[in-house]
């Protein structure tokens, strides 16, 4: 059966909700009929313009926060890739005829991203829905008819809605700096590894509440070898970042009494079960030898390791793949697989937010990381890191941690 045809210019004209499309400019490329109709505005006065020329603040209102608050939205939904719902916001309109008379509205917004196929922000659906005459009745009928007695108090409601939600963002915001003094000291700093050297970073997402529980972990192991491994906790906020320290602790710990990484990762598939919040979790690990040249790896659910070889070619680490930690109810023994490499190889480990972006298949992140390690494989490890994260993240900044750890073999 073939596929109905859709009139999607239509629809979005017939929209009951007052809609808006915006640049990241926020130049108005589009405005639905309900829009135009409620503003009381012609096609032409709207699109075309900049959102702030066509919907300004009252200029005789010091206290008028409508563009001040709806400009801080939108810049959250350029910065995130996020949908943001506002609070009931009281956003004065210029009586269309009447140059300098604004007339006191009332409206509920929702600001929606429209992203490109690289996670990019390349429109805004602006939706708002006016709440002007609910509010009126709906308030107290004790005003006397006094119009200002009620328009007094149904301002006074719009401020304690704003101000409630102004100390919820100043509480996430505090929680995300928390969060993020918490997840760098739990994170070991750059260091040699006997002889060795790993370049590390870390990146975290944009936005308030995208503290994650990515993180990396680098050990010395005895003769000439090195474990280093990568891992990413499921959720957000500080009960990802504490979920985070406390699996990293546990295959650190592991990683020294165990003969390899399948078994590093099956004591930490079991302890997982044991942490709330740790359901889900990912983690790569890698045992690197240099007297024999080889890496033996292991993976719980997390994206491969890139193995760089000399002439050019990247070698995903993919043979030894298994599902996240505590996945199973059971245990049942991980697969651990082993790889040669030359001398001046690069060993590559990452989070997903290195190379995942919203409505895009992973092979499509893969074969980008391997192109741009093939365009820098001469360089350094440190130089190498920050090529990578300049080149895959991003310009606008991820809505997903990064952990990365680039070695030289």
């Amino acid at each position: 059966m073939s596929e109905f045809p859709i009139d999607y210019a239509a629809v979005f004209q017939a929209l009951p909700g007052a809609v808006l499309l915006l640049t990241p400019e926020l130049m108005i490329a589009d405005a639905n009929e309900a829009l135009l109709r409620r503003a009381g505005r012609q096609r032409r006065q709207v699109v075309g313009h900049h959102l702030f020329d066509v919907f300004p603040d009252n200029p005789r209102d010091p206290d008028a926060t409508g563009t001040r608050n709806l400009r801080a939205s939108l810049e959250r939904v350029l910065a995130t890739g996020l949908t943001d719902t506002m609070a009931l916001q009281r956003y004065d309109v210029e009586l269309p005829g009447r140059p300098g008379v604004f007339e006191e509205r009332y409206w509920s917004p929702v600001n929606a991203p429209v992203l490109d196929a690289d996670g990019r922000v390349r429109l805004i659906v602006h939706r708002t829905e006016e709440v002007t005459e609910t509010l009126r009745a709906g308030a107290p009928r004790d005003h006397g008819g006094d119009p200002q007695r009620m328009t007094a108090e149904l301002y006074a409601r719009a401020q304690e809605l704003q101000q409630l939600n102004d100390r919820l963002r100043q509480a996430h915001a505090r929680e995300r700096l928390v969060g993020l003094a918490l997840q760098e000291a739990m994170l070991p700093a750059p260091r040699p590894v006997g002889h060795h050297r790993a370049a590390v970073r870390y990146r975290p997402a944009v936005g308030a509440l995208n503290v994650c529980g990515d993180w990396y972990d680098l050990a010395e192991l005895s003769g000439d070898r090195m474990a280093v491994a990568v891992g990413d906790v499921v959720g957000h906020g500080l009960e990802a970042a504490c979920v985070m320290g406390q699996l990293r602790s546990a295959l650190s710990a592991a990683t020294l009494v165990t003969p390899g990484p399948a078994r590093a990762l099956e004591v930490l598939g079991i302890y997982a079960r044991s942490v709330e919040g740790a359901e889900s979790a990912t983690a790569v690990e890698a045992f690197i030898d240099w007297s024999s040249h080889t890496i033996a790896y292991s993976s719980a659910g997390h994206p491969p390791p890139a193995l760089l070889h000399p002439d050019g070619r990247v070698e995903f680490l993919d043979g030894a793949t298994d599902p996240p930690l505590g996945a199973r109810p059971e245990h049942v023994d991980r697969p651990e697989a082993l790889v040669s490499f030359a001398d001046d190889a690069v060993l590559v480990l990452y989070t997903d937010g290195l190379i995942e972006r919203r409505r895009e298949d992973i092979d499509v992140g893969l074969a980008r990381l391997a192109a741009s390690l093939t365009r820098h494989r001469g360089a350094g490890a440190e130089t190498l890191a920050d090529a990578l994260l300049a080149e895959l993240l991003p310009p606008d900044g991820a809505t997903d941690d990064t952990a990365l750890v680039v070695i030289r073999l």
